[in-house]
């Protein structure tokens, strides 16, 4: 076995372990879970029984994630810079794992526009949580409030745009890649739209 090897095997039953920890299970609860005996799921959280495909198949979805999550390797590019678009006082970070999507932190300072035809609409979806201050999301004909340390979710080809309500506030939202491409158009009009969700 080399080291490198060793080092996953040992991080997999860690993982194993942290896992059946985290949802409250006993060794036997997993043990049932998992249709293994709870000595063969001691020993193998221990290593002291092989790892064999067919029970890392099984465990993980006792354990409600996948093969892949299970034995995934940390990467070295762990941190990611963002991208800074000073313009519009928003910072964008790339999602690795989910090339499509992509998180943004922006700061509002306008209520959101009186006339719906500024409003946007485009292919995709996006969360927003509110960091601070009061936000206003215009969704079609409806007016939504989202205050500090709370959380919308829609779909971008309704009408939108948000604003503020009493003062600056800032996002963090999160775009798919759909909704980040509509948001790219959106700024490219000539109009800033730092307000378009």
């Amino acid at each position: 076995m080399t080291q490198e090897t060793g080092e996953l095997d040992g991080l997999v039953r860690k993982r194993i372990r942290a896992l059946r920890v985290a949802q409250g299970w006993s060794l036997e609860e997993l043990a049932t879970r998992a249709n293994l005996s709870q000595s063969s799921l001691s020993r193998i959280e221990n290593g002291q029984r092989r790892l064999a495909l067919d029970q890392l198949v099984t465990l993980a979805r006792a354990l409600d994630t996948t093969l892949d999550q299970l034995v995934e390797t940390a990467a070295d590019d762990v941190v990611t810079s963002p991208m800074i678009d000073g313009t519009h006082g928003r910072l964008r970070w790339a999602i690795k794992s989910e090339p499509g999507m992509s998180v943004m932190r922006q700061r509002l300072t306008e209520p959101p526009p009186d006339n719906p035809a500024r409003m946007r609409a485009h292919p995709g979806r996006e969360w927003l949580v509110v960091l601070s201050g009061t936000a206003v999301l215009m969704l079609g004909h409806r007016r939504f409030r989202i205050r500090t340390n709370q959380a919308a979710e829609f779909p971008t080809m309704m009408p939108h745009a948000l604003g503020v309500e009493g003062g600056p506030c800032e996002i963090l939202g999160i775009f798919d890649r759909d909704a980040r491409r509509g948001h790219q158009r959106d700024t490219g009009n000539g109009d800033g739209d730092t307000q378009g969700a």
